[in-house]
């Protein structure tokens, strides 16, 4: 599901990445790029230990970066949280996509799709419509599957500065989300294909080259 996201990005945005990385310089952006991953792994881990219920510690000096982190999400974000379905779910769509959302459940009265996102700096909701494509994508799988009728998805964000932030997004906007997603799946689609045939027909004038 991600590689589908990130393999149809907009121009803009590839554009923007390449623009950071230009400032920072390879190396740098490496770095912070791998060290966010890190932290956001250990918050995660912090996170689905605390659904499930059974406590985490890490020692570590990212652990101790990423525990406050995951509380602010715990205390802010999670109080709303009624029912739990499952967490780390594993969803796909048959012959489509697959991937994993951090939890589903009942938020606050409604069916929904809860992810959780750590982030260098606090964000504004207009550059995280991946993140709701991405929300989309986990509830048609779900629905699918488990004929649910999940019409709602949760962000739940902290910064590294502690900064907590909850985006939602629900019915008319979610299902335009879901569009959104299912057009980046053709786009994929497509362009595989594209890139099977245009390796097919180098074969085949290697091949014929080699021939003569």
């Amino acid at each position: 599901m991600t590689t589908i996201i990130s393999a149809t990005q907009s121009e803009e945005k590839r554009q923007a990445l390449a623009n950071w990385k230009a400032r920072l310089g390879d190396q740098a952006a490496d770095r912070v790029r791998d060290v966010a991953a890190l932290r956001g792994t250990a918050m995660h881990t912090f996170l689905d230990a605390y659904v499930r219920g059974t406590g985490h510690r890490d020692l570590t000096s990212v652990g101790r970066e990423a525990e406050p982190m995951a509380k602010q999400i715990i205390n802010r974000g999670l109080i709303d949280l009624n029912e739990i379905w499952g967490s780390e779910v594993v969803l796909y769509y048959p012959d489509l996509y697959a991937g994993a959302t951090d939890v589903v459940g009942i938020y606050n009265g409604r069916e929904s799709i809860i992810d959780f996102k750590q982030t260098n700096k606090p964000k504004r909701r207009e550059w995280i419509e991946d993140y709701f494509i991405q929300l989309g994508a986990y509830a048609m799988a779900h629905n699918y599957i488990y004929q649910t009728k999940i019409q709602s998805g949760i962000i739940l964000m902290c910064s590294k500065d502690r900064l907590f932030q909850k985006f939602e997004v629900a019915d008319k906007e979610f299902v335009g989300y879901q569009h959104a997603f299912l057009r980046k799946v053709d786009q994929y689609y497509r362009d595989q294909k594209d890139q099977r045939d245009h390796k097919d027909t180098k074969k085949k004038e290697i091949s014929e080259e080699i021939s003569h």
